[in-house]
């Protein structure tokens, strides 16, 4: 028999490899082997993985939401500590002082979203996973042992910790909501982005939990003062601890988030888009996914040099691109869509989450004795509307997300919003006590079961891979937009023609004027595909969906009708326990 030629020998090489090996040929080839490899994460049934990204993730936007939530109610202990006596009130922060404190930290979000964002583009997900973490670390421990001095006064120091703080913030927006999207499986994709977004909530709560035990822990000292006005010496040093207490415990669940983020691997749709490493992008599925074989052993790695040089899966990210890609309609809409929803969005959710202490004393829920009963109430009835309105809208929106769809969700909550701020703006305060209360709660439940959870996770989902975080910080950033013309336009509203510095007449006309905002985001929302059950590739239009087997079911009408008659069941019953509860307090 003649010996072997060397392309023979190499034949028959890879015909005795593929005998051994299956997936020998589809290895061979990077658009098989990326379309494998991503199906794979596609296709994975919920574990222990999923589990662990929703928790790492979700603790970084506790930490943020505690934050932004704590200085809404640390804002009154810094009036009785630092301008006490003072000609602009006694005992309370003038209001330019405060605005610009509770502005600092959205002015350093909207440099932060679009920043990491787009570095999130550029050098990796993993990478700046963690960076925004160690700068709202850093910045935490900054404010709580900040003092002031002859050279520098106290709001000045807050104002500069707040905005680097907000740079954080910011940035942990649009980094955790990709990496999150880009390692849900499709089936679960909604619900691990709202069970992120969830933990938000528990943040508020925990804000509010970490005010009412710290006012119980110095409650000797704050019940020696009739009113803040007399809230001096030994109350005025109680106070004093109590809002670094509450400002710094947030630090801690950042800490133990770091530790497991800089643990989580890069994800495989940035390795195969981004960077065109195909062995990198297998070896993080199978890292990510923890792949064990039934023996219990870890599955092979694929490592095999499959290719010289760089495989095309597309284009690669540029400026140029970027221009080009968005000036077509059908791209750039849905990102004017994200925008514009997440901008109207913030006008309104800000507008009413970084004041609900304007709001409660504005329905006088906060006549108090002494110094202890105001900061006690001022932290029960907030801790009231989180557990009444916020996390049952979070819970709700994980339930439901997937099985109703984000852009229906994203539409009926701005029509309600719409509604309840019309109603909020034409009742008058000073009746009905506890309906108004209510209405408020209603309002944080259709916020987050609505568009504020459906607004963070479609920019996730219906911008390609080499895009998405830049997409998704633009967007964001334009929502701090909205929350900067909140507070620098409508806040000063609110006490137009006040006669008292606790007045707020102006507030009903403000709640009216976001009904018409809430309008025009259920407008700017048909730009924004649905995005339920799809992959990535699919929306991104890398890949066409097979075609849908034509079958008789009920129309989306019928749907829509009878789960609008249920929900509407629910939370009647719901908010009408709630008004016995207000009822009974």
């Amino acid at each position: 028999m003649a010996p072997l030629n060397p392309h023979q020998q190499t034949f028959l090489a890879i015909r005795e490899r593929a005998a051994m090996d299956p997936e020998f040929y589809f290895r061979r080839n990077p658009h098989e082997r990326r379309r494998r490899a991503l199906a794979k994460l596609d296709e994975a049934p919920f574990s222990r993985a999923h589990i662990h990204t929703v928790i790492i993730a979700g603790l970084g936007l506790f930490t943020s939401a505690y934050e932004i939530f704590a200085i809404n109610l640390a804002v009154t202990m810094l009036g009785i500590v630092y301008w006490q006596g003072e000609d602009s009130g006694s005992g309370k922060v003038p209001f330019i002082i405060e605005a610009a404190i509770k502005v600092a930290t959205l002015a350093g979000a909207m440099i932060g979203h679009p920043l990491f964002g787009w570095l999130a583009d550029r050098i990796g997900r993993r990478r700046m996973y963690g960076y925004g973490l160690v700068v709202i670390i850093f910045t935490t421990l900054g404010q709580v042992v900040s003092s002031s001095s002859r050279s520098l006064t106290m709001s000045g120091l807050l104002i500069f910790w707040r905005v680097a703080m907000g740079v954080g913030i910011g940035g942990n927006y649009p980094v955790t909501s990709v990496i999150t999207s880009e390692f849900a499986p499709t089936k679960w994709h909604g619900a691990m982005m709202g069970a992120v977004l969830a933990i938000q909530g528990f943040g508020q709560f925990a804000a509010a939990i970490v005010a009412l035990a710290v006012t119980v822990s110095f409650k000797q000292s704050l019940e020696s003062a009739k009113d803040i006005s007399h809230c001096t010496d030994a109350c005025q040093i109680a106070v004093d601890k109590m809002w670094r207490f509450t400002i710094g415990l947030g630090a801690i669940p950042a800490c133990f988030a770091l530790f497991y983020r800089l643990a989580i691997p890069e994800t495989p749709r940035f390795s195969f888009d981004v960077t065109r490493d195909i062995i990198k992008a297998d070896k993080d599925v199978h890292a990510y996914l923890r792949k064990r074989t039934e023996t219990g052993t870890r599955g092979p790695l694929y490592t095999l040099p499959i290719q010289v040089g760089t495989p095309d899966f597309g284009p690669k990210a540029s400026w140029s691109d970027f221009y080009s890609y968005y000036s077509q309609w059908k791209h750039g809409k849905v990102l004017l869509g994200t925008t514009a929803s997440w901008l109207f969005l913030g006008i309104a959710f800000y507008g009413l989450d970084l004041n609900n202490s304007i709001t409660i004393g504005a329905i006088n829920w906060t006549n108090a004795n002494n110094v202890y009963e105001i900061l006690y109430r001022n932290a029960v009835r907030n801790l009231i509307l989180i557990c009444g309105g916020s996390i049952p809208g979070y819970l709700v929106t994980i339930a439901t997300v997937d099985k109703i769809g984000r852009k229906r969700i994203q539409l009926l909550g701005f029509l309600m919003l719409s509604a309840l701020f019309a109603v909020i703006g034409l009742a008058k305060l000073d009746q009905n006590d506890s309906g108004l209360l209510a209405l408020y709660a209603l309002t944080k439940f259709c916020f987050n079961f609505g568009p504020y959870a459906t607004i963070f996770i479609l920019p996730s989902e219906c911008f390609p891979t080499r895009y998405r975080g830049t997409a998704h910080g633009i967007s964001a950033a334009v929502g701090m937009i909205g929350a900067l013309i909140a507070q620098c336009v409508f806040l000063p509203l609110v006490y137009r023609g006040a006669k008292a510095p606790g007045d707020a007449p102006w507030l009903n006309h403000v709640m009216a004027i976001f009904s018409g905002f809430m309008l025009c985001g259920f407008a700017t929302s048909f730009f924004i595909p649905e995005t339920r059950r799809q992959s990535l590739e699919v929306l991104c239009g890398e890949v066409v969906p097979p075609p849908k087997p034509r079958m008789h079911t009920p129309g989306i009408k019928s749907h829509f009708k009878r789960w609008a008659l249920r929900s509407s069941i629910g939370v009647l019953l719901g908010f009408g326990g709630l008004l016995a509860i207000f009822d009974d307090l």
